[in-house]
């Protein structure tokens, strides 16, 4: 499946200002939330709906309702708790699992450390939320994990990937839907996209 890349004057403006090295971390957090929300808009795009009858001041009138079994957000710890803010905003009733994954920084292979999905993964629309698709790596084994624990239709909401990141995905979960908000040129030698925006858990939090 092609990833879904975003075209918008806002996406281009706030992913500018996070690029900049000299940009505060708590003006990069909250850009990295407000990138979250139109990353939110488009990833919902498919949530299913079902048809109801509301009676408004005026008169009766059709309307949709989202369907009752709410949809699942899944951060990948850390960086991924910087969109969680975002998607709640727009989805307050969702459910929140966590899946702690690391980057051994030699193999560049992910390493799991916590798991903790909520119920019904099966029947539930499962947004995996990951700031950086780089090597492709940990957000293949978050989509994994979630597959054997029973999720059938999985997002993964990114701001920025690498063409690397993309392609491995494709190969290994051909029907991952994903939607991220640019695409950059690269991967350097350690694995990060260039010319990206340094490590966004590290500018999130302040921990660089």
């Amino acid at each position: 499946m092609d990833a879904i890349v975003l075209d918008h004057p806002l996406v281009h403006h706030k992913l500018t200002l996070a690029r900049d090295r000299k940009t505060p971390g708590s003006l990069f957090r909250q850009l990295i939330e407000e990138l979250g929300l139109l990353l939110a808009v488009e990833s919902t795009r498919d949530l299913p709906i079902i048809s109801i009858v509301v009676e408004t001041p005026l008169e009766r009138t059709q309307g949709s309702s989202l369907i009752p079994l709410d949809p699942v957000l899944v951060p990948v710890l850390r960086a991924g708790l910087g969109l969680l803010p975002s998607f709640l905003q727009l989805l307050p009733t969702a459910k929140v699992g966590h899946l702690g994954l690391y980057r051994d920084h030699d193999s560049l292979v992910p390493v799991p450390y916590y798991r903790n999905f909520p119920p019904l993964l099966e029947e539930r629309p499962v947004f995996v939320l990951d700031p950086m698709l780089a090597t492709g790596g940990s957000a293949s084994e978050a989509v994994r994990q979630l597959k054997v624990a029973g999720a059938r239709k999985i997002t993964l909401a990114s701001v920025l990937a690498a063409p690397e990141g993309i392609a491995k995905l494709q190969e290994d979960h051909p029907d991952l839907r994903m939607v991220i908000a640019a695409v950059d040129r690269q991967l350097n030698e350690r694995g990060y996209i260039l010319p990206g925006l340094g490590d966004a858990g590290d500018r999130i939090f302040g921990t660089a």
